[in-house]
């Protein structure tokens, strides 16, 4: 058991200290308690903690903000794809570091933490502040997980809800033709469409990577463009994988791999990359454009759009939800249910009608009279 001492300040005012041993043995104090109630409290509590396992030096607790956030972002760097990172060390840069930077991680309190995150919720969007919160609450995580505090006051702090998204824009098989034909890249257009590829997967293919005999497109590299700077790397969820290409985009993946060499790009010059087009000036903003122009109801539709109308098509066309999961190289097929649970609502409608034919069929099958045996 520890023991509690009083003491004198240089001013003269009676205060108390309390001397124990961590549970490591060595030996340590904490003082400037006012009232020998408060000292006698403040040691029970440490002599409890060390019995349950739970005991946090004072001194680890003393560590910033600033200290446990650039190790923390460190450590996130080295298994992030760089498309990913970049939005959490400009949160940090921009919102975290400077607000709590110079705080001791045992001095925030969760009423602080509120207040920081309604307040930013009056300036800034809900996706910001839950990244901005995340980054908080990820570093405080790992104090936690690093003894230097005993619960993270980040969390069960109230947070602002995302607005639910608009409905996606699929486009038809005629509307895929038409903006194919009003674009520079047709073929870029067509395979986005029907092969449901992310553009840094489909603008990082190579030739190599297209199997014609069996038409099949290998995705094994994924080009990210991340501020200025493109990075190639695996696809998203740093799984290869295989996707099929209906026969009639066959003809254009020859045109389009003829005189390159096996290590060039398909797309584009088969030496650099394509970048994703300015949405407002680009080629692809002034296919949609034109097409809009011959067709008041086309839709307005940019790049990655192509990859939900692969899903529409797809699922149209009968393909069952782990199929398109893999065509599009989701992580699971609840991903893909989440994602597009829209595109399935027919689905239920033939599921209610199937069950109806089945029960009719059983029931009439039941009430009909045995076959006779003819001799």
């Amino acid at each position: 058991m520890g023991s509690v001492y009083s003491y004198a300040t240089k001013a003269g005012e009676r205060r108390y200290r309390i001397l124990y041993r961590r549970p490591d043995n060595t030996q340590t104090s904490e003082r400037g308690f006012t009232r020998k109630r408060d000292a006698e409290q403040r040691l029970a509590e440490v002599e409890v903690s060390k019995g349950r396992g739970e005991y946090i030096d004072p001194a680890d607790s003393k560590a910033t903000i600033a200290a446990l956030g650039t190790a923390w972002l460190a450590d996130h760097e080295h298994v992030m794809k760089p498309s990913a990172y970049r939005p959490l060390e400009s949160a940090w840069r921009v919102h975290v570091e400077p607000k709590w930077g110079a705080r001791n991680v045992g001095g925030i309190r969760h009423s602080e933490v509120q207040t920081w995150v309604s307040t930013l919720s009056k300036e800034r969007s809900a996706t910001t502040v839950l990244r901005v919160y995340g980054v908080l609450a990820g570093i405080l995580d790992q104090a936690v997980q690093d003894r230097r505090l005993a619960r993270n006051v980040a969390r069960a702090v109230k947070l602002p809800r995302k607005a639910k998204a608009l409905g996606r824009v699929y486009l038809t098989h005629e509307q895929v033709d038409q903006l194919a034909a009003a674009s520079a890249h047709p073929a870029l257009v067509l395979t986005l469409a029907y092969t449901g590829l992310r553009w840094g997967e489909a603008t990082a293919l190579r030739v190599r990577n297209a199997d014609r005999e069996r038409r099949r497109l290998f995705i094994e590299e994924n080009a990210v463009l991340a501020g200025a700077v493109l990075h190639v790397g695996t696809p998203k969820t740093h799984e290869k994988r295989t996707v099929p290409y209906p026969a009639f985009l066959d003809l254009a993946i020859g045109e389009l791999s003829d005189g390159k060499r096996g290590d060039a790009l398909l797309f584009g010059d088969g030496a650099v990359h394509m970048r994703l087009p300015n949405s407002l000036k680009g080629w692809f903003s002034g296919a949609v454009k034109r097409c809009q122009s011959a067709d008041s109801e086309f839709p307005r539709v940019t790049p990655h759009d192509l990859r939900h109308t692969a899903a529409s098509l797809a699922i149209s066309s009968g393909a069952n939800v782990k199929a398109v999961q893999r065509m599009l190289g989701h992580a699971s097929a609840a991903m893909t249910l989440d994602t597009y649970a829209d595109l399935f609502d027919d689905d239920l409608d033939g599921v209610a009608a199937a069950l109806d034919q089945a029960r009719h069929s059983a029931i009439v099958a039941r009430m009909l009279p045995p076959a006779q045996s003819v001799e």
